[in-house]
């Protein structure tokens, strides 16, 4: 009921700003799949599911909205929510909203924005990585790379020529503790301990007419009590991205790396997942896209290999159906699913699973 009320009152009042100055958008996508993935636990057994997490793009609703205020500034906001098109319910741990949630000014210099937002971890991968957050694809083998969003943070991004960099840094980066895969209980802005919780994350990027490039880094401390093994201030998991695609005709070819080092993993914290995708346009109505991944970890000889497919028909500008493959191989200890798509579908340690989705798409 909470939550009803406070998207009952960010309508009302965003549309009562749009009759000043102020331009509102009210926008939105949902995506609902039916999967199948085989190979589940020790028994071996197939699962037939309706993932909450995802198709090839999370369901979400947001609100943005823009004021000129003269001499080329703008204020901006935006609130955003992800939510599970098979029961309706919340995502992000069942915030209001949990995608974004900022205001900020932006000008000729780029945007300043304060709030829950997304690190240059995520903006890193949103050219290279062809099939993003699909439920086959980087998400699988690090849940981090979807869920790279800070609370408490402010951020800056401007592009120049084709130039573009970008920070951010958070206070507290995550609030929530439970209800969600990915919460960290690291609500952090301590006075006994100024370092618990912090993020921050760095871009540097460089658009062309044909081809483009990146470096990022996103680093993000622990603190008393947070999941995941990083319980201190002193424990760091950090990311560093970089990557590149090239246009040639109608292709779209793209390969990158992201280098992690976990401090909470005491076994082997340092680990490569490489990438390389292509996106094919087969009609004007018809899209291939393909990607394959290679996590290794420095020590131990844990390793897995994803390969992912998903080939997406047009009905209209807005709609669309999809079928999405993928196969992973997992070597060692390492029993990560090939479907991020929601919990519960892991193969046992070393073994591979294969899985397969149809799904519908509709944003407005």
């Amino acid at each position: 009921m909470k939550h009803r009320c406070l998207l009952v009152f960010a309508l009302s009042t965003l549309a009562a700003a749009s009759s000043s100055a102020q331009s509102v958008t009210v926008y939105g996508l949902i995506d609902a799949a039916v999967e199948h993935v085989d190979k589940v636990g020790a028994s071996g057994s197939g699962l037939n599911r309706m993932p909450n997490l995802t198709g090839s793009f999370p369901s979400r609703l947001g609100l943005r909205g823009s004021e000129d205020l003269g001499d080329g500034l703008r204020a901006l906001v935006t609130l955003e929510m992800g939510f599970s098109p098979d029961t309706g319910a919340l995502s992000q741990g069942g915030r209001a909203f949990g995608r974004q949630s900022f205001v900020g000014l932006a000008g000729p210099w780029g945007a300043v924005t304060f709030g829950r937002q997304y690190t240059m971890l995520f903006w890193s991968l949103l050219d290279a990585d062809v099939l993003g957050p699909n439920i086959y694809g980087s998400g699988s083998l690090d849940n981090t790379i979807p869920n790279a969003r800070a609370d408490n943070a402010f951020a800056y991004r401007g592009t120049f020529d084709g130039l573009t960099l970008g920070a951010t840094y958070s206070l507290g980066r995550d609030v929530v503790n439970g209800g969600n895969p990915a919460a960290t209980n690291c609500p952090g802005e301590l006075a006994t301990d100024a370092q618990a919780c912090r993020e921050w994350s760095a871009m540097v990027k460089y658009d062309g007419a044909a081809w483009g490039a990146l470096w990022a880094i996103d680093e993000v401390s622990g603190g008393p009590g947070a999941f995941a093994g990083l319980t201190s201030s002193a424990l760091k998991d950090r990311h560093v991205s970089v990557n590149g695609y090239v246009n040639l005709a109608a292709w779209k070819l793209t390969a990158g790396l992201v280098w992690r080092d976990n401090g909470a993993n005491t076994l082997s914290p340092r680990s490569n997942l490489w990438y390389a995708g292509a996106v094919y346009p087969v009609t004007p109505l018809l899209l291939a896209e393909a990607e394959i991944f290679s996590l290794r970890y420095k020590q131990g000889g844990d390793k897995a290999a994803l390969a992912a497919a998903r080939i997406t028909y047009s009905l209209s500008k807005r709609t669309a159906v999809y079928t999405s493959f993928g196969r992973i191989a997992n070597d060692g200890k390492l029993a990560l699913s090939v479907s991020s798509g929601a919990v519960g579908s892991n193969p046992v340690a070393g073994a591979s699973q294969n899985a397969i989705a149809l799904g519908l798409r509709h944003s407005f």
